[in-house]
């Protein structure tokens, strides 16, 4: 198939459904059952991006590159060379090349990545690169 980056905006609005459509829900079910103010605080916990780091890492391997914001958008992560996604792809684009970068980098690393997604021809994040793979526009 041939290769189609997927653009900035594309891949934000995407990243921007998947956390509102994983975080409203979670957040109800908590004011439900804790029986506190609806608020989004809860999502600042480790426990918060760990649970959110292995969903980015593993629906991927289980559901052909997709999580949710990115099915709804119809873009997916494919691996630079063509095969199949690994864990090993996923965890060194997720773990380390989001999650862990941006820790040590303070965020830098996020600024980076967003630039180089709007200048680069190919669209490719820092993640990206670590990982081998590249986000792809499905028409």
């Amino acid at each position: 198939m041939k290769r189609k980056p997927a653009r900035f905006g594309v891949r934000l609005m995407a990243d921007l459904f998947d956390f509102l459509i994983l975080t409203v829900p979670a957040t109800l079910v908590i004011f439900w059952v804790m029986g506190d103010d609806i608020s989004f605080d809860w999502t600042r916990s480790w426990g918060w991006h760990v649970s959110y780091t292995l969903y980015l890492t593993l629906v991927p391997l289980l559901w052909s590159g997709y999580i949710i914001g990115k099915r709804l958008f119809k873009i997916n992560v494919n691996r630079m060379d063509g095969g199949e996604l690994t864990l090993k792809n996923m965890v060194l684009r997720e773990v380390l090349g989001k999650f862990l970068l941006a820790y040590v980098t303070i965020g830098i690393s996020n600024v980076v990545s967003v630039f180089m997604i709007i200048f680069r021809s190919d669209n490719r994040a820092i993640h990206d690169f670590i990982g081998g793979t590249y986000v792809r526009q499905n028409n």
